[in-house]
This record gives structure tokens, sequence and C-alpha cells, in this order.
């Protein structure tokens, strides 16, 4: 209920990075894959006399239902299905291991997005959270506070009013006003009052309708989109071969889309005076010069972070090892002194082609679980998996090993999982239950 005359006066101090529509495209560019990016370019390329797309798009490309890898070497990851069906939880998940530090407050999100529907939205009494985890107000805060600032925008909402302003939040091409109104005066902008905002925000009816627009372009279920099976082709951004011992990386430049300038058309068109001709070929060859400039860019990023892969998983690449060793996007991140978010775009949806196989880029990332006593290394998830593979194969098939007993043989070997891992471990890798793995042998 509005008080007083109907508005009032704030004075707010935020610190901002201001995004121009041109820097967001360069983030999406980055982001997209390599039949995204095509896609991009070919709309840009329609929209744009001077740009001509050379997408080379039957030269070089793999089915994902043919692209299993076909070496034993890296038969864990074959495992994995190659197609999108990561649940929301999954996705979640992945990214906390992968960007947050092991203290009381991950340990916190990792119990709330346990109550995160497949819509995005928080369903949890937050007493009982309290409860559970022995944390304060102040602590459940906070934790739902990094939950919220994970991907997808708006997910750990508790109502679609707190999403969508989540959603407005993170979006810097939001009206300016967009996030105040669903924060003050949700029902009436959903109510269409808007004679009413625009006399409390002293602003016009067209300002108010703006906003109306802007809102209804958000998703009331950000959660919805994750996890939908989606299929296509692989194309491999980078390619590493294995040359005497010796590893080299270079970018798939056959599966790139080439961007080329239509340079005859251009000095055509040149030879005219008109102003407004002059004008509309000066903006158009200001975006082909954007483009060019970010397809590098993108490609540079790429190709640093594929560096830094290759150094941290050497072993891995010259199959000297199947397991990988512990990788957080923060180490990447650090290495190249980078945001870790510009990681997360740069190894989502990208693929890299070795000797033996194509893999993801985000499957070398992999978290540490914990530490060997003996000589203090650090034993990541990956190594874990090895382990629990190589336990099941070694097991009597007449009595298969519980979860339970792979945790207690785990133990002893300075390895402390709790059971729930273990079985999250196993169903990745599509190992069925002891129950189901249960053979009776023939005796003579």
């Amino acid at each position: 209920m509005a008080i007083g005359p109907g508005f009032r006066q704030q004075q707010r101090q935020t610190q901002k990075l201001a995004m121009t529509q041109r820097l967001q495209q360069s983030i999406q560019m980055l982001q997209f894959n390599v039949e995204e990016l095509r896609d991009f370019l070919t709309q840009k390329a329609l929209e744009n006399p001077l740009i001509d797309v050379d997408t080379n798009w039957n030269s070089n490309h793999t089915s994902l239902s043919a692209a299993k890898n076909v070496s034993a070497h890296a038969d864990f990851i074959e495992r994995v299905s190659t197609t999108n069906q990561h649940s929301l939880f999954e996705y979640l998940l992945d990214q906390i291991h992968l960007t947050m530090r092991d203290t009381k407050l991950r340990k916190i999100v990792l119990h709330l997005i346990e109550y995160v529907d497949v819509n995005g939205y928080l369903k949890v009494d937050e007493q009982q959270v309290m409860t559970e985890m022995g944390a304060t107000p102040i602590e459940l805060l906070d934790a739902i506070t990094l939950l919220q600032q994970l991907d997808p925008p708006g997910v750990g909402a508790r109502s679609l009013q707190e999403t969508l302003m989540l959603q407005t939040e993170s979006d810097d091409t939001a009206p300016n006003l967009a996030y105040i109104i669903l924060e003050e005066n949700f029902d009436n902008l959903v109510n269409r009052q808007w004679e009413r905002l625009a006399k409390q925000y002293q602003v016009t009816l067209a300002d108010i309708s703006s906003v109306y627009d802007y809102v209804r372009t958000l998703s009331p279920t950000p959660g919805a989109a994750i996890g939908q099976e989606t299929t296509g082709y692989i194309f491999p951004d980078l390619v590493v071969t294995n040359q005497h011992g010796q590893l080299a990386l270079k970018t798939a430049s056959m599966a790139q889309p080439v961007v080329k300038f239509q340079a005859h058309y251009y000095q055509q068109m040149s030879r005219h005076t008109d102003q407004e001709l002059t004008e509309y070929l000066k903006e158009k060859k200001s975006e082909y010069d954007w483009i060019a400039s970010s397809l590098q860019q993108r490609e540079a990023t790429i190709f640093r972070v594929g560096s830094v892969i290759i150094e941290r998983q050497a072993a891995f690449f010259l199959q000297t090892t199947t397991e990988l060793s512990p990788l957080l996007l923060r180490d990447v991140a650090q290495q190249l002194q980078v945001h870790e978010s510009t990681i997360s775009r740069s190894i989502n949806g990208k693929y890299i082609q070795t000797d033996f196989g194509m893999f993801e880029l985000k499957r070398f990332f992999t978290k540490a679980v914990s530490k060997r006593p003996a000589d203090g290394k650090l034993v990541s998830a990956d190594n874990v998996q090895h382990r629990i593979i190589d336990l099941i194969n070694r097991e009597n098939k007449e009595k298969p090993l519980s979860d339970q007993k792979i945790v207690q043989i785990l133990k002893s070997e300075k390895v402390e999982l709790s059971r729930r891992t273990v079985a999250k471990y196993r169903e990745n890798l599509n190992i069925p239950s002891s129950s189901k793995r249960k053979q009776y042998l023939k005796t003579e």
C-alpha cells in the first residue's frame, strides 16, 4: 500500500559494469559452440551486406550418436552420454564444486540444491535447514545468495517475484526501473496499474510499458530448460597431437566459420555521395570489424584455456595414465588472469580432438576429494572413479561389492567418502547397484 504522496526518493550508490550490446554479443560468441556460432554469424550476414560467412559445414562434423571414443584408454568417459541429459541438480552441483571453496557455506549450498525443483525454485523450510546444518540466519542467507548467483539466472528463487528480480539484476540491459518496480510494486505491474506506477516514479507511461514488456521476456521457470535432451553434431574447437612425446595444440580451423569482407560491394557503394548511404556503409563496416575482432579473441581465449588444460593434464593426453589430475575453473582463471566465468564460457560445449577420441573440455575439470597422507598428493574425483571401476571389475560376481563396502575399502586407502558420494560416482559411470550386478555362476 502506498504511503504519503505516492512516491519517494531513494539514493543508492552502486558499482556496476555497463555492458554495451556489442560487449554482450562478444561474450555470447565465446559461449557459443561451433554450430551456434555459425547460426549467429549466418544471421549477421543476412543483416549486413558487407559480411559473407563461409561455414564449411560439411567438411568436418561428427554425429553426437557416433562420437564415441574408440580407445579403451578413455573408457570412463565413454560411459557418460554425450547428449545433454544433465539434470538441473547435476548442473548446479558441477558449478558448486568447480567455483566454491570447501567451507561451511558450500556445505549449506550443497544441502539447499536438494530442495531446488525442476523449475529452479527453492522449496524448503528455512528453519529446518538451519537446524539440520547448524547454521545461523546470516549463514543461511549467505548460502541462498551464493545459490542464486549460479547459472541459470533466477535459480534458487522462492517466488515468481524473486526469480524475475534475480534475472533482472543479472541483466545489464534491463530498463533502469525494472528491478525497483519488481521489488516494490510487483502486484501493480502485473495488474497493469501503469498510471499509478508512472505517477509514483515520475516517469511516462511509455517507460512503465517498456518495463512491462521487458519483464514478459523473462522466464518464470528458469530451471526448466536444463536437462532437456538435445541432439546434433560435435565440432572440435581444438586438436591435440602427440609428436614423439611432445604435445602440439592447434585450432580446428576446418570446423570454424570464416567471416569474409565483401570488399567489391563496399568499394562499389562507396562511390555514391549520398550521406545516408555513407553512414550506413560506415555502420556496417564497423560491425564487420567488430565481428572479425571478436572471432579472433574467441579463438585466442579458447586456445589459451586449452593450452592450460594440456599442461595440467599432460599425462592423460600422452596416454601414460587414464586418470585426470584435480583441476578447477579458478585454477585456470588465476593462471590466465581472467574471471572464472570466462573459463566457464570457454569450455562449455567446446570439444578437443585427440589421437584416441574426442572430449568435451569441461571433462578435464575435476575436484580434489582428499589428500594421500603418504605423499601429500591430491586425489581427484576422477582418480576415485577409476578406483571404483577397478574394484568392481575385480569383485566376486557372486558377492558383488556394496557401496558401503567400497567406502570401507577406500577409507583403508586413506580416501574418505560418504556412501552417497560413491553411489553418485557409480551411477555417473552407468554401473548398476550390487544387487543388479550379482551373478550366479555354474558349478561343475
